[in-house]
């Protein structure tokens, strides 16, 4: 919509409240409303004023006046609030220069769709995302200088134990959760819900079902989209998921390995480059790819270890991204096979299907990085023409231990994938798509309030271990 058909929307729909949303460099959304008679044409180019130095990675305090402007092609009415209310994602301008703000993630990712069309290579970046979840009745969690503790209750997650009087026993083993039909699957109901919720607010769904893991793991998948397309719809998609669970009264968390002795949750990502409407990804090499895919994944392969910092940004991240839990640690590529870090999707021959599905990334990321540092990773591959060397079409985790030498792997820590960012990021500065400024206020903001916070606290099991050493 154009501004005008924005305020010829909201009309039609009775809307009383305008909200205004944008996100942080971790990845939380944030929001300001105001009464709809705020809302005019000149307000998509006045924008409304925020405080930037109350947000996470953002401005210091003397210069902490922000531009919240809305983007008219993001507008839907919120299907949750009980006054009708018009909602708009925002990018973040400097009030001075009326430039966009640099630590704004919205408008790295637009730089990363502009640097694109700058290098010839394509005009158009797919992005298609598969963020899984868990869904809780309860949880509880406190961490403070003499105790700490995390205690999670899961309808669907009870695990037969016998002590529940009402278990009536339809619960999916550990790691045998794939597709069961109700009522082992306890949530189709609620995904339905999720799922129609979702629709109402402009994306467009292909499918839903249970995933791996017991405890209410979940699915659903977006269509894919443009690359900044793509990221607002992962902030809505998270939105409606937690916000319909809620009132449910149901809690979901995206965190990526919330069970010990079960699977994680990924986002696992599906790319491509197109040009003047046509794809450029398929060809008549391996499984179908062109060699401009191939080089592709060549360098999604190479910086790996240094895009897992902004793809996979938890200390929780590296606790799913362990052998024997069908998480991509290993560094290869494959067709069909799911335990490489670069997939290769089958299901159609079509040249317009035909895409690299990058795997290693967790819901916990935030998708305008993510989805702008994965595609520059990509291109660096194209323009340099790295070879992705040779496919891995066996079981990786079948492999011999003189087999698996020659695999290179994913970090096994934040502090880890931390260094490897600071290493290698020259691929992601071009086109000043990101900044070193940004980069340094990523990794300084994750070791001091993540990684180093983690590591100075005692670790529950560390007392069972350890209490009568």
């Amino acid at each position: 919509m154009s501004p005008k058909e924005v305020l010829e929307f909201a009309k039609k729909n009775h809307v009383k409240q305008l909200d205004l949303r944008f996100s942080d460099i971790p990845g939380l959304q944030h929001h300001v409303s105001y009464p709809i008679t705020e809302l005019s044409e000149e307000s998509f180019q006045d924008g409304y004023g925020m405080d930037g130095s109350s947000i996470r990675g953002w401005a210091a305090i003397n210069e902490s006046d922000m531009l919240l402007m809305p983007d008219a092609s993001t507008a839907f009415i919120d299907p949750f609030y009980e006054i009708p209310t018009l909602v708009m994602v925002c990018d973040v301008v400097d009030p001075i220069t009326r430039q966009n703000y640099n630590r704004d993630p919205r408008w790295i990712a637009r730089k990363a769709e502009l640097y694109l069309k700058n290098s010839g290579i394509g005009d158009t970046a797919y992005f298609g995302a598969e963020a899984e979840f868990f869904i809780f009745d309860n949880v509880r969690f406190d961490q403070n200088q003499h105790s700490g503790f995390y205690f999670i209750d899961a309808e669907e997650g009870r695990w037969n134990s016998g002590r529940e009087g009402d278990n009536l026993g339809y619960r999916p083993r550990y790691k045998e959760g794939y597709f069961p039909v109700p009522p082992t699957d306890h949530y189709q109901g609620l995904r339905g819900a999720m799922v129609e919720t979702m629709i109402r607010c402009g994306l467009n769904i292909e499918c839903h079902h249970h995933e791996v893991a017991t405890g209410g793991q979940c699915e659903i998948d977006q269509r894919f989209d443009t690359l900044v397309k793509s990221a607002d719809n992962m902030m809505t998609y998270k939105y409606v998921v937690r916000n319909v669970a809620y009132l449910a009264g149901k809690t979901v968390t995206f965190m990526p390995k919330p069970l010990f002795a079960d699977n994680g949750s990924g986002m696992h990502t599906h790319q491509s480059i197109w040009k003047g409407g046509k794809p450029l990804f398929a060809g008549d090499g391996y499984a179908g790819l062109s060699g401009m895919a191939l080089n592709y994944i060549g360098g999604l392969l190479k910086h790996a270890r240094a895009l897992s910092a902004i793809i996979a940004p938890t200390t929780n991240s590296y606790k799913r991204l362990v052998p024997g839990y069908e998480a991509p640690v290993n560094l290869a590529y494959s067709r069909r096979n799911r335990s490489a870090a670069c997939r290769i999707p089958m299901y159609s021959a079509s040249p317009k299907a035909k895409r690299v599905e990058f795997r290693p990334p967790d819901p916990a990321a935030n998708p305008y990085l993510a989805f702008a540092a994965m595609m520059m990773a990509g291109l660096d591959g194209v323009l340099n023409k790295l070879e992705p060397g040779e496919p891995l079409d066996k079981d990786i985790y079948d492999l011999s231990p003189e087999e698996m030498k020659s695999v290179p792997s994913m970090p096994a820590s934040l502090e880890e994938a931390l260094t490897c960012l600071e290493e290698d990021h020259e691929f992601m500065l071009k086109g000043d798509v990101f900044s070193e400024d940004l980069i340094e206020t990523f990794i300084d903001y994750k070791r001091k309030n993540e990684a180093d916070a983690i590591r100075l606290r005692p670790h529950p099991y560390e007392f069972a271990l350890y209490y009568d050493i």
